[in-house]
């Protein structure tokens, strides 16, 4: 059986030490901000896309970038890490898959206002490194230690 895969980016955004999550209630996980590329973006324009419905905040992703010269082509950000995410899985089949640009990014505020139709702002919550350690048995493993990486990359 064929597994149809989508494109996808996902930021983990950090302020003062502690980067935000929501409990992603069709997925039954906690979750940084993300979501599918629409055809007409790159990944790194997702990405601060989704944090602006999301959160309401404009982000600053840390991401290196290529200096190439050439009027033919254009670097872009590089994510920080390349993920292949199963999703719905079921009875060992995996109903599709997420190929996931992982993103680290910085705000200036934890004021979170998030669009029409996004979740409530009382639905997220900013979780540092101690608190991603102590609520491991609810958080998956690649959030923990990928939220600790985000945090330490901005914060350095």
């Amino acid at each position: 059986m064929e597994t149809t895969r989508h494109f996808v980016a996902t930021v983990y955004v950090v302020n003062d030490g502690a980067t935000a999550l929501h409990h992603h209630d069709k997925l039954d996980m906690w979750l940084p901000p993300g979501g599918h590329i629409d055809r007409d973006e790159t990944p790194h324009g997702a990405a601060r896309r989704e944090v602006r419905e999301e959160l309401g905040l404009d982000v600053d992703l840390v991401a290196p970038q290529d200096r190439i010269d050439s009027p033919t082509v254009e670097s872009i950000p590089k994510a920080q890490h390349f993920l292949l995410e199963d999703i719905n899985t079921c009875s060992d089949q995996v109903g599709h898959q997420h190929i996931d640009f992982v993103f680290y990014g910085q705000v200036d505020s934890r004021d979170i206002t998030p669009g029409p139709g996004e979740q409530p702002a009382a639905d997220w919550e900013w979780l540092d490194p101690t608190d991603l350690r102590d609520r491991a048995d609810e958080l998956e493993p690649d959030v923990v230690e990928v939220g600790q990486r985000a945090i330490e990359a901005v914060d350095s």
